[in-house]
């Protein structure tokens, strides 16, 4: 499989030993996101090689993504997939393409890996579910975060509910997502919703130093532990003990291996 025209579609995709960096670039609409990007997102998830250990997301310019692009909600719109043209379709099949635009977010869930947002700016609507899709968020002082579509007459179908309540509760991501209020870099570090703000200009330097530690454990840890801990809310004491006897037992042998060889 070969991927399509990605500059096209306003992305950029380079690939540096262990970490690979999936760039939105379309600055002139500030990261506007279309389906044509969240088709070729997941083009892209599903060709990482198993050498990546970090994917790292960000956006081209001042803002990380303003979301979906409104040409999308325009009639209008010709000669591109749009978000409007969805109402031609029956029940079935607009199900069924909004779960291929949401495989442009899950790909960021992938164990092999972890996936780091590089947020600055504004991350609003998809842009915020594009953030919450991946495992850690690295925050500009001038971050904001906004679930817009409720203002829009829609719900988030991008695959950020679950990651949103995941990370900073029930109430507070009704809250969110109900008022559709900007969340600035502070308050979403202070709730859960980010890892760690810096200034605007220490950013990539700081993701830079976070993806590089996340790289250096031996091969299959990281991944290992994101698999442990993915899951564990859901599971019982006794089902978490079990998987990780078993993940350990798989570690040894691998250290046995590598001390071996």
């Amino acid at each position: 499989m070969t991927l399509p025209d990605l500059a096209a579609v306003g992305l950029d995709y380079i690939v540096e030993g262990p970490v690979a960096t999936i760039t939105l670039n379309r600055p002139d609409v500030r990261n506007a996101q279309t389906p044509a990007m969240w088709r070729a997102l997941a083009d892209i998830g599903r060709q990482i090689p198993d050498e990546v250990r970090v994917v790292v997301v960000t956006g081209n310019g001042p803002t990380f993504s303003a979301g979906l692009d409104r040409a999308m909600l325009d009639p209008a719109t010709r000669g591109q997939e749009s978000v409007i043209g969805l109402l031609a379709l029956s029940d079935e099949e607009v199900s069924s393409t909004i779960d291929e635009f949401q495989q442009g977010f899950t790909f960021l869930r992938d164990p092999r890996f972890v996936s780091i947002a590089s947020v600055r700016g504004y991350a609003v609507g998809a842009g915020f579910q594009l953030a919450l899709s991946c495992d850690l968020r690295i925050v500009a002082e001038d971050a904001q975060f906004s679930m817009k579509e409720s203002a829009l007459g829609l719900v988030p179908d991008l695959t950020g509910t679950k990651p949103l309540v995941e990370s900073v509760g029930y109430a507070r991501a009704l809250e969110i997502c109900a008022t559709a209020r900007m969340v600035g870099a502070q308050e979403a570090v202070s709730i859960g919703l980010a890892n760690k703000v810096v200034p605007a200009d220490d950013l990539d330097a700081a993701v830079a130093e976070l993806a590089a530690a996340l790289a250096a454990p031996m091969v299959d840890v990281v991944s290992e532990t994101k698999t442990l801990l993915q899951g564990a809310a859901d599971r019982d004491l006794d089902e978490q003990r079990r998987l990780e006897r078993e993940a350990q037992v798989r570690r040894f042998r691998a250290l046995a291996a590598a001390f071996a060889g």
